[in-house]
């Protein structure tokens, strides 16, 4: 049994009978490839077959020393778990030596958020008598207008797109679909761009449904979204780590600020879980819990 072999066929597992999303089958298999250069040079190039608790062990440890975050090593951990699970099952291991790995305590995370005025400092930054200006100022009105996943912005598809009753048709993790309401003010810059912009460009025949392309007509990587909001937010002056997922969450914070309900935003967010929206209410507390330190008189009286 060897390393190349078994996590091709772990590969194959995650794609076809989990139905994992790439992104997530991605980050998996870069967790047990770590794991198998590990076993390469520093355990003599030991096989999954025979790879120990101790060994698993020793490896979380070396893990550490390098100040991994606490959510990276428990991502590593959960998928070590799944990949000695998968050779169990298979009956490729008579045990399964990852079975007692603990995974460290998670604090609540809080995801980063911008408040209104740093979305408007962001967008009015782009230079919107160019080309890629309106490109990209259309992408950030996507991105914060529906809420939607990186991933799920670059693939976006011209044809998902209802302009008449105003929602988008959206393909997200798993293959799920989910329909977004889209407010008029974000069609209208969608359709802008559509006609001033993309129907000017040399279109790949791969990407001919594709909204957002790049300047060689093809779609749009999700590293190059990336890097068009680090360079707008440092424009900006934006001192926060941003990044497209900044722009979902502060969707979703804006919308509960405003009252709507937690139920519309799961459903908009496309979260198959509540408890994975409930961190919104978190934040919500958090900004509850400010105003009353700042304002409550008896607080005042302590100051």
């Amino acid at each position: 049994m060897n390393w190349a072999e078994k996590i091709n066929d772990f590969s194959n597992f995650l794609r076809f009978e989990k139905n994992f999303s790439d992104n997530t089958m991605d980050a998996y298999l870069r967790d047990i490839k770590k794991l198998e250069k590990f076993a390469n040079t520093d355990l003599d190039e030991i096989s999954p077959q025979d790879i120990s608790y101790e060994n698993l062990q020793e490896y979380l440890y070396q893990l550490s020393k390098k100040r991994m975050s606490e959510r990276s090593q428990a991502r590593g951990i959960s998928s070590i778990k799944a990949f000695f699970k998968f050779l169990l099952e298979e009956e490729y291991r008579e045990d399964n030596p990852a079975a007692l790995l603990e995974t460290p305590k998670l604090g609540l995370y809080l995801p980063d958020t911008l408040s209104i005025e740093d979305v408007d400092k962001i967008i009015d930054s782009i230079d919107t008598d160019t080309d890629i200006g309106i490109r990209n100022h259309c992408i950030l009105e996507v991105l914060y207008g529906c809420g939607l996943r990186v991933s799920e912005l670059v693939n976006l598809k011209i044809s998902n797109i209802n302009f008449k009753e105003n929602y988008l048709l959206v393909e997200g993790k798993g293959d799920k679909t989910r329909l977004v309401p889209l407010a008029t003010t974000t069609a209208g810059y969608i359709l802008n761009y559509i006609k001033t912009v993309r129907s000017q460009a040399k279109i790949s025949k791969k990407s001919q449904d594709i909204l957002f392309l790049n300047n060689r007509g093809n779609r749009m990587s999700r590293v190059i979204v990336f890097i068009i909001i680090k360079d707008l937010a440092q424009k900006a002056g934006i001192n926060k780590n941003i990044s497209p997922h900044t722009f979902r969450h502060s969707f979703a914070t804006h919308l509960l600020q405003n009252g709507a309900d937690l139920r519309f935003i799961q459903e908009m967010l496309g979260h198959s879980s509540i408890t994975t929206t409930q961190i919104y209410t978190h934040l919500k507390t958090e900004e509850l819990r400010d105003v009353i330190i700042q304002f409550h008189p008896r607080n005042k009286k302590a100051i």
